[in-house]
């Protein structure tokens, strides 16, 4: 009986991944169905049943994950020389199977829904024209913002909040931003510090999602302008956007909705640095000419932001960005870790008509 349903399991893996890709084709229905239907219940359970918890259960479900695994090896690898071969590989497939279901079933069909720009109703493609005007905006408003908090131009901003205090007024970006968009609402609030945060400074990651416990937490070693910015960034894989991309626009507009004027400085300089780094890519001498236009405090940020992953690198970083990178191009992001430049689409239309 065991192996007949390992090998129905290991059958429906196949099953699953020939659904997916045509899944992929009909991202209206994942968005009415599941993205806007059943995840958003699956979603606001979660973040009750585990939202008061002080540490990540779904790390430990990781921790018991990887224990079990371990043991199972270690009681069944004699078997591929006891010519069980077939039935070792088919257990793993079951297993495989049964993981590849859940994650999908309460996080990952998200990654099929329709693209952001379609429903929040925005163009997808821009000019160097326009980019250009968009980021001498942001270089004004992100200069203006930083004198009016009270700092020279050449004195970096210290955000004066605890990181407790950080993740308390991330809910007002995103219930001024409901009002606009209320596919965006994000209640009740639930995010944590990482208790891997060491580990994912090492692999260069500034937070992630667990989707098997709708957990999210931020990397709690990262004490730059970042950190809100990360928080809101991993809220919004919360309430449903999987892709890197669009959870990093909506960061943008939760951090820029909010009526805290720290909040909205760390909104306009992280989305500064992917304007001005697009530039970059398009017009060298553009660029070099923008940076001397944005207060040098602004500068010093990105600075110390580069320091603190400068002061992390390492070989392991590199395999987990391949990994990753993979990871995403699987999960129909096919532009992989370069997807995250759609943002700069996203912020281009948005503001096109729209003050800042």
């Amino acid at each position: 009986m065991l192996k007949r349903t390992s090998a129905f399991l290991a059958l429906f893996l196949i099953v699953q991944i020939i659904a997916l890709q045509v899944l992929k084709f009909f991202p209206a229905f994942v968005e009415k169905y599941y993205s806007l239907g059943i995840y958003p219940w699956i979603s606001k359970i979660f973040r009750y049943v585990f939202g008061w918890v002080p540490f990540s259960v779904g790390d430990l479900f990781y921790l018991l994950i990887t224990i079990v695994a371990i043991r199972w090896l270690y009681k069944n690898v004699p078997r591929l020389w006891q010519n069980d071969q077939v039935g070792f590989v088919v257990e793993i497939f079951a297993a495989v199977s049964v993981v590849y279901f859940m994650f999908h079933v309460l996080w990952g069909f998200n990654y099929y829904r329709l693209p952001l720009h379609q429903s929040l109703q925005l163009e997808s493609d821009y000019t160097t024209e326009q980019l250009l005007e968009t980021t001498n905006r942001f270089i004004e408003k992100s200069n203006a913002l930083h004198r009016e908090l009270g700092f020279a131009d050449s004195i970096k901003v210290e955000l004066p909040y605890s990181q407790k205090e950080m993740f308390q007024k991330t809910l007002n970006g995103y219930e001024n931003l409901e009002r606009e968009f209320p596919q965006l609402a994000y209640s009740p609030r639930s995010i944590k510090k990482s208790g891997w945060s060491l580990g994912l400074t090492y692999m260069g990651y500034s937070g992630y999602l667990n989707p098997f416990s709708g957990e999210a937490q931020v990397n709690d070693l990262m004490k730059t302008y970042k950190f809100p910015v990360v928080a809101c960034h991993e809220e919004a894989h919360q309430i449903g956007y999987a892709a890197e991309n669009e959870a990093n626009f909506i960061a943008t507009l939760s951090t820029l909705h909010n009526d805290d004027l720290y909040m909205q400085y760390a909104g306009y300089i992280f989305t500064l640095r992917y304007l001005i780094n697009e530039v970059a890519r398009r017009d060298e001498g553009t660029y070099e000419a923008l940076l001397t236009q944005i207060n040098p405090g602004i500068l010093e940020s990105y600075k110390e932001m580069r320091d603190f992953w400068d002061e992390y690198q390492n070989p392991f970083e590199n395999f987990s960005k391949v990994f990753w990178d993979n990871f995403l191009k699987a999960n129909n992001q096919s532009r992989g870790i370069m997807s995250y430049d759609y943002m700069v689409a996203l912020v281009v239309n948005y503001f096109e008509d729209r003050p800042l």
